[in-house]
């Protein structure tokens, strides 16, 4: 993990439940003698979830709907820290950030805010997550911070207004071609969790999990409307999942000349990802 990120190591189960008793109810002692958490049961993983923001971030109040998107944090919080490097690693309050599909959620924008000051403008598709993230930022009094707009089904257009700028651009797009192949992905996910595949209920709505050509069709146009608002992002950057994608986004990236492209790697425990980030400006 970036060496910022504050969930190093295992989850101090006993100190979370102290500042959020709701927990407990979720954790028991396995065969090891360890404490832990059903990962394959939504409401343990979403009061995990509110522990660790209440905790670590001041997050008060955080829910979401049934059937949306549940991030895990430490790997959330991996991505921030990541691409913070890219504009000083120092808490900002003049960095400006826009997170394209925020979800329900909007766990970026919190983390980003919390961990660096930044201001946040959050962009998603889906109506109900659009009046989620705003109940979020409500609750917490964050609305002078973090801004959520209803995109139109572009990434960029219609969300980036004429007088914007940007400092960073972030996204962890949808990575499955269709609704199969997502649903597939989640009975595995059900089986490394040694349980029976119970569909798309692991969480996330069709939208948060595949959209019409996967991964390397959605950051193909996401490339292709950056060039659009160069002058108005200094670093653009996108989780890729797929390291096969890379060759092909790269070749785009030089199709639409930009000046600086960086591939940015993360870990977390086994699971590896990077970053792709890049900027048509000048260093």
């Amino acid at each position: 993990m970036h060496p910022r990120n504050r969930h190093q190591g295992r989850y101090d189960l006993q100190s979370l439940i102290k500042s959020s008793p709701d927990l407990g109810k979720h954790v028991f002692v396995n065969e090891f003698g360890t404490e832990t958490l059903d990962f394959a049961d939504a409401e343990a993983v979403k009061s995990l979830n509110r522990a660790l923001l209440k905790s670590s971030y001041g997050i008060e109040f955080w829910d979401i709907p049934e059937k949306f998107l549940c991030p895990p944090i430490p790997g959330r919080a991996d991505y921030i820290h990541t691409v913070s490097d890219l504009v000083g690693g120092k808490a900002d309050s003049k960095i400006r950030v826009l997170d394209i599909g925020t979800g329900a959620n909007v766990i970026y924008p919190l983390l980003g805010h919390a961990e660096y000051k930044w201001n946040f403008v959050g962009s998603d598709v889906d109506a109900e997550a659009v009046k989620n993230a705003e109940l979020i930022i409500s609750k917490n009094k964050l609305e002078s911070f973090i801004e959520i707009r209803k995109s139109s089904g572009k990434i960029f257009e219609g969300i980036i207004a004429p007088a914007d700028q940007f400092d960073l651009t972030i996204c962890n797009p949808p990575f499955h071609a269709s609704a199969e192949e997502a649903n597939a992905g989640t009975e595995r996910k059900w089986k490394n969790l040694g349980k029976k595949g119970k569909g798309l209920n692991f969480g996330g709505k069709s939208n948060e999990l595949w959209t019409q050509g996967g991964e390397k069709v959605f950051l193909t146009n996401m490339i292709k409307e950056s060039a659009l608002f160069k002058n108005q992002v200094k670093w653009f950057t996108t989780l890729v999942s797929k390291d096969e994608n890379l060759k092909a986004l790269e070749n785009w990236l030089q199709n639409v000349a930009a000046k600086d492209v960086r591939i940015l790697r993360m870990e977390q425990g086994q699971k590896k990802s990077r970053v792709l980030a890049w900027t048509y400006q000048k260093a």
